[in-house]
C-alpha cells in the first residue's frame, strides 16, 4: 500500500462571496449573501449568524439582520476559478477539476521539483492569495476521500496534511456527515441506529449497515469510514450527462412554479449539449422537497435530443408525475433536470411523419426539425451578442422567479 500522502485537495473557501468581497473591499469583514430571494452563496460573516446557500432571504435576513444581499458576477467567478485552477496545475500535470472552485491534484511525481507536498500546497496557497486575492484552503492525504476531507478541516484559508500512520485515529474523530454519500437523510438514519461519528460507522457491521442504507450504499460508506478509495486522479473526464437546477427556497409545488423553472433549465442544458454537438436519450427530473428529500424521474426517448422544447415538455411531464405520486407533498426547494446518454450528433437526420404516438419527442419529424432549427437561430445570436440577447418567452418572462443556475452551471461543468 502507498504509504505517502500526496493527493491534494483545493478548495477555495466561500467561493463566491469571497469574490464579492475581492471585487468590492467595502463588503470585507461583512456579512454578505449572493442571491435575492435565495441565498445562492454566504460569506464565513454570514454563516457565522447561520446563513447558508438555499436558505430563503427572508428567513437569512431573520437570522442576520445586518446581512447584505449581492448579485451574481459569474464571469468573474468563471475567470478566477480557472485562474486558481491553473496555478495548481503548474505544480503538476495531474489535475482533476471537480467543480469551478475545487480540484484534486496528485504531485507524487513532482516532489524532486518543487518540494514536499506541504511545500507545494503553501506555495499555491500563498500564490492564489497573492496573485487573485482569493483565500484557498488544501488539505493532503493518502486518498482523495480523505484529502477532500481534510481540505473542510482545513477551513477558512487553512492547510492540513494527514498523516498516513494517523489517518484513522483522525478520520474516526470525525462527524459522521463528512463521508462522501452523508447527506441529512442518510445522517438521520445513522443517528436513529446510534452512530453519529466515523469510528462508529466503521465497527458497525457490514449487514447491519446494508440493511439501514441499502447494499451499495452501504457497502460504499464502510469502505470509505476505513479510508479504502482507491480512485486515481482523473484529468480526462468525459461527460456521461449534462444537467444543471435551481435550489427555490420554498415555493408551491404548482405548475405555475415548475413549468417556467424546468423551461429555463432546459433552454441552459439544451444550448450547452448543442454547442458540443450532442444529443441524449434519457431525461432525468430532480424534484426536492421541503423535508430536503428527492424524488427523481427519468424517462428514455426513441431518438436522443436536444431541442430546448423537447427537453421541455419531457421534463414538465415528469414533474407533473412526481406530483400525481405525492399529493400530499405540497412544497418544494429545488428542481433539476439532467440529459444521459449522450451521443454525438453533428447533424439533424430527418424522418417521414408516420402518424406515431411518439412523433412529438422525435427531433427528425417536421415539428422537431422545426424547433431544432429555431434553437440554432437563438445559439447564433447568443453567441455573438450574449446569452441575454435573446431567449423563449415562456423562459424569459418568468425567469426571476426562480433562481439563476449560473452557479450550477460553473460548478458542475460536465462538457
Amino acid at each position: 500500500m502507498e504509504a505517502t500522502a500526496t493527493i491534494l485537495h483545493a478548495d477555495l473557501d466561500a467561493f463566491y462571496a469571497s469574490v464579492e468581497q475581492m471585487l468590492d473591499p467595502s463588503l470585507r469583514g461583512r456579512a454578505i449573501a449572493v442571491g435575492g430571494g435565495v441565498v445562492l452563496a454566504a460569506s464565513y460573516e454570514a454563516k457565522a449568524f447561520g446563513v447558508h446557500g438555499g436558505m430563503p432571504g427572508r428567513r437569512a435576513r431573520e437570522l442576520c439582520p445586518h446581512l447584505i444581499f449581492v448579485p451574481g458576477n459569474f464571469r468573474h467567478y468563471q475567470r478566477l476559478g480557472d485562474a486558481a485552477i491553473g496555478i495548481l496545475g503548474d505544480y503538476t500535470p495531474l489535475v482533476e477539476r471537480i467543480s469551478i472552485d475545487e480540484a484534486f491534484a496528485d504531485v507524487a511525481g513532482c516532489l524532486h521539483l518543487f518540494g514536499s507536498p506541504a511545500e507545494i500546497a503553501q506555495t499555491v496557497r500563498t500564490r492564489v492569495r497573492r496573485e487573485l486575492g482569493l483565500p484557498i484552503s488544501i488539505g493532503i492525504a493518502r486518498t482523495k476521500h480523505l484529502a477532500k476531507i481534510a481540505s473542510q478541516v482545513a477551513k477558512p484559508d487553512g492547510l492540513l496534511l494527514v498523516d498516513p500512520a494517523d489517518e484513522l485515529e483522525f478520520l474516526h474523530d470525525l462527524p459522521v456527515e463528512v463521508i462522501w454519500g452523508v447527506g441529512p437523510a442518510t445522517k438521520r438514519r445513522l443517528a436513529e441506529a446510534g452512530v453519529t461519528k466515523v469510528g462508529q460507522l466503521a465497527v458497525m457491521p457490514g449487514q447491519s449497515l446494508q440493511k439501514l442504507l441499502g447494499h451499495a450504499v452501504g457497502e460504499k460508506l464502510g469502505a470509505l469510514a476505513w479510508n479504502r478509495d482507491p480512485r486515481a486522479i482523473v484529468t480526462d473526464h468525459r461527460a456521461r450527462s449534462v444537467g444543471a437546477q435551481s435550489a427555490l427556497g420554498r415555493r408551491p409545488f404548482e405548475e405555475r412554479v415548475f413549468r417556467p423553472t424546468l423551461r429555463h433549465l432546459a433552454d441552459r442544458i439544451g444550448s450547452r449539449m448543442r454547442s458540443k454537438a450532442l444529443s441524449g436519450r434519457t431525461v432525468t427530473v430532480r424534484v426536492r422537497f421541503a423535508d430536503l428529500r428527492s424524488i427523481t424521474r427519468a424517462v428514455t426517448l426513441p431518438a436522443p435530443v436536444s431541442a430546448t422544447a423537447i427537453l421541455a415538455e419531457v421534463a414538465e411531464e415528469q414533474a407533473r408525475s412526481v406530483r400525481a405520486d405525492f399529493p400530499n407533498e405540497a412544497t418544494i426547494s429545488l428542481l433539476g433536470i439532467s440529459v444521459s446518454h449522450l451521443e454525438r450528433q453533428p447533424a439533424m437526420q430527418l424522418e417521414f411523419s408516420l402518424g406515431l404516438d411518439d412523433e412529438a419527442v422525435r427531433p427528425g419529424t417536421s415539428r422537431g426539425a422545426a424547433r431544432w432549427q429555431a434553437d440554432r437561430a437563438l445559439d447564433a445570436v447568443r453567441q455573438r451578442f450574449g446569452w441575454e440577447a435573446i431567449g423563449y418567452g415562456s423562459v424569459v418572462l418568468e425567469t426571476s422567479r426562480s433562481v439563476p443556475d449560473a452557479f450550477r452551471e460553473l460548478a458542475e461543468k460536465d462538457l
